[in-house]
């Protein structure tokens, strides 16, 4: 029996962008849900299942970034936001409320597809892969895989997919230091098309959420003109 077509929600209010994007989705296979507004993305959501969410920022009433946070509280469900705006503010707003990935307009195809592809890959690599049986265990840091738990110095922490990826590839390779493009690699298949700086974001958040002071960082150190490490035993 064939599997089931990944469900994605197309969210857009230009009905040339659904258009334009639609068109490939549905050539790649996928079963694409329009909507135009962000209510109506909501309402879409509650009423089915998806495998991915591809959102723009710009919406009537209820712009992309409520809806993001509105997702995050119900589901982790892997949300690719797109924007036209290219300033920092928008991209780095977007992955503090919980946005897998980012896509600045314009684009071209090539990109947009193999971002969907790379999301769902690593998606369905979470649902099916492997895991580590054995947790992390750290001076000050426990990471039970099976569970998606951590705790920092005997205290849960609540972390997004992304920021758990980065920190369970650091934690599991104490003093080795990654650069970006390498982090980008090891999260998404390929750095192909993506900003190495979003690495710092997820950083800064994981500093700001682990860390006794994020300022003097103890567990996740910076290498200036390199990348990062976690801290050697």
């Amino acid at each position: 029996m064939a599997s089931q077509a990944p469900r994605i929600l197309l969210v857009d209010d230009e009905q040339a962008v659904q258009t334009l994007l639609t068109y490939p989705l549905r050539k790649d296979g996928y079963d694409v849900v329009p909507a135009t507004t962000g209510q109506e993305a909501l309402e879409r959501f509650r009423e089915g299942t998806f495998d991915l969410v591809v959102l723009d920022v710009m919406l009537p009433q209820l712009d992309g970034f409520e809806v993001c946070k509105a997702l995050r509280a119900r589901s982790a469900v892997p949300i690719i936001m797109l924007t036209a705006k290219a300033e920092e503010f928008d991209k780095v707003l977007g992955l503090e409320l919980g946005a897998d990935d980012y896509i600045t307009k314009p684009f071209s195809m090539r990109e947009f597809r193999s971002r969907v592809k790379a999301v769902l890959r690593r998606a369905d690599l979470r649902r099916n892969g492997d895991e580590p049986e054995s947790p992390v265990d750290h001076p000050d840091l426990h990471m039970d895989f099976a569970k998606r738990h951590v705790e920092v110095r005997g205290e849960p922490v609540k972390l997004t997919y992304v920021e758990f990826e980065i920190l369970a590839i650091l934690a599991r390779a104490p003093g080795r230091v990654f650069s970006r493009t390498m982090l980008l690699e090891r999260l998404w298949g390929d750095a192909a098309y993506r900003d190495p700086r979003t690495i710092d974001v997820h950083i800064r958040h994981l500093r700001e959420k682990i860390e006794r002071d994020p300022k003097e960082p103890q567990l996740i150190f910076t290498v200036r003109g390199v990348g990062y490490h976690f801290r050697d035993r």
